[in-house]
């Protein structure tokens, strides 16, 4: 018999089966790989060299904006702070005065016989609210900084992740670059206040 006709029948009508492309490397130990290395989406995979080095050069500069939020965050609250001071001390201008003490204050008796009371009676005396409520605007603002700076604290956390040599160096150095950029100045006072001792000041 010929058995020829059935010689197509092997390839299936001549269609090829569709190999399947690269896949992402999944690493869950210390690793210096490169191709097919996934970096947190699967849509950011790498297929060749130069591809890495961009992508470590990307997270270094995710470090460094990260950085750069954290200071402008600090200075933002700092500028808010000082102007709601401001609005704070106009508005209590106009009503010291008729009180006892000096400039509308307690007297230090009558502060202790306050201590004493809580203490001795068993209610616990409730502390001042002495926050000031935000405008919209800046709590918007302030919200939305704090929000970027958890998402991007997780992202480079999952690059972390990776357990890639280069990734995770790629991470430290952005972090420490970006804190050598943006933290060149130091708040001496606010430092030696909080650590513990007192100053010439205070005895």
């Amino acid at each position: 018999m010929d058995h020829s006709a059935h010689a197509g029948h092997g390839d299936h009508g001549g269609h090829d089966m569709p190999m399947p492309g690269p896949m992402c490397k999944m690493n869950m130990l210390w690793n210096t790989d490169i191709i097919d290395t996934c970096i947190v989406f699967r849509g950011w995979h790498i297929h060749s060299h130069a591809a890495f080095v961009w992508s470590c050069l990307a997270i270094v500069a995710l470090g460094v904006f990260y950085e750069y939020i954290r200071v402008y965050q600090k200075k933002l609250d700092v500028h808010l702070a000082r102007s709601l001071q401001k609005g704070k001390g106009r508005g209590r201008s106009g009503s010291r005065g008729g009180l006892t003490g000096r400039a509308g204050s307690t007297s230090p008796t009558e502060g202790n016989d306050l201590e004493e009371t809580g203490l001795l009676s068993g209610h616990i005396l409730k502390p001042s609210l002495t926050g000031v409520r935000v405008p919209f605007a800046p709590r918007v603002l302030r919200a939305a900084l704090y929000g970027a700076t958890v998402f991007i604290s997780f992202f480079l956390m999952l690059v972390f992740m990776t357990y890639n040599a280069y990734l995770i160096a790629a991470t430290v150095i952005g972090a420490a670059l970006g804190h050598y950029i943006f933290g060149s100045t130091l708040n001496v006072d606010a430092i030696l206040g909080d650590a513990g001792g007192k100053g010439m000041a205070c005895h």
